[in-house]
């Protein structure tokens, strides 16, 4: 099968990843091996390739948040069946009898396992899956359509669900792709306000077609109080200055797997009550919930296709935020 791996890590604009050929797994006890029809393109991606994430498994065919096809099924699997279309996202599998995991907080599983990262991903014709970590694909959205919702979509709906939106509140959200794109139809489906703070000219235009209540830089000044906040961009600098935006007893939510440092800040910045909480990750309940209220909206999801030996330029555009939407690879 034709796969494009990492065997070194490094700068997307070298072009690290290679195209290969590997061999066609075979699904052990609870797996399924998937055809990939589509998978989507985020900045772990970049992380991962980048090395900036610790611990990962090289050789590594990276990327999850894929869409495709059963084409087989491993002995003890009874929740799917050959053909069914289903997503893979990030969380490939989790012990389930650790505390975390005991708590519903699999995503914190010190033994869990990751698509792309320490298990093969979906930049290949096939991969296998965990069938319990598998999801099922609503009907209305095509393959292209749900790549991003099995990504920026989970695990943008987690840092809704952490920063305690309420029906009518203000949101905040700083930096703006794939995920950004898709929290604010969520939002307005609660019928919050959606305030977004990005430099990019496309994506502050993109932002106001959305239906968003106001759009500026991050250094700007909104011009209501915030009552919730979501942080995209890896930059412990927006720690603060989201902060000072926030009501007394807002929550400020940190959606990043990598971010730079937090600077030094005044405890006022803190003070009367206010929250800053991190995302790591997203579990089964959260795609599951997700992909149903996805399907009620219906949630639109703006994409730009690359094939399997564009993945190399796909990464480059997003580092360079050239890419409005999700990028989405079409195997």
């Amino acid at each position: 099968m034709r796969a494009m791996q990492l065997t070194t890590a490094a700068p997307v604009e070298r072009a690290p990843l290679h195209q290969t050929e590997l061999p066609v797994p075979e699904p052990g006890a609870g797996q399924i091996r998937v055809r990939v029809n589509t998978c989507g393109v985020c900045h772990t991606d970049r992380h991962v390739v980048e090395g900036e994430l610790p611990d990962m498994r090289l050789p590594i065919v990276p990327r999850y948040q894929v869409a495709g096809v059963i084409d087989a099924v491993g002995t003890d699997v009874t929740r799917f069946a050959m053909g069914e279309r289903v997503g893979v996202p990030w969380l490939h599998a989790a012990c389930g009898n650790c505390a975390h995991c005991l708590r519903g907080n699999e995503n914190l599983c010190e033994r869990a396992t990751f698509t792309g990262y320490n298990a093969d991903g979906g930049f290949a014709e096939i991969l296998l899956a965990e069938a319990d970590f598998a999801v099922p694909i609503p009907d209305q959205f095509s393959d292209v359509e749900v790549a991003p919702l099995l990504c920026a979509g989970i695990v943008g709906y987690r840092s809704l669900r952490l920063s305690d939106l309420q029906a009518g509140e203000r949101l905040g959200l700083y930096g703006f792709g794939g995920s950004g794109n898709i929290c604010i139809q969520v939002a307005r489906q609660w019928d919050c306000e959606v305030y977004v703070f990005t430099r990019s000219a496309a994506h502050q235009q993109h932002a106001r077609e959305l239906g968003t209540a106001w759009v500026g830089e991050a250094s700007d000044e909104p011009p209501v109080q915030l009552d919730r906040a979501i942080i995209f961009a890896p930059a412990g600098w927006l720690v603060p200055l989201a902060l000072g935006h926030l009501r007394p007893g807002g929550t400020l939510c940190i959606n990043a797997i990598h971010m730079s440092n937090i600077p030094e800040m005044p405890y006022t910045l803190l003070w009367e009550e206010r929250t800053i909480r991190s995302v790591a990750n997203a579990t089964r309940r959260d795609a599951e919930e997700f992909l149903s209220l996805a399907a009620e909206i219906p949630i639109r999801t703006d994409t730009e296709t690359f094939a399997l030996n564009e993945a190399n330029l796909a990464l480059q555009k997003l580092k360079a935020s050239e890419i409005n939407g999700s990028g989405v690879i079409v195997v």
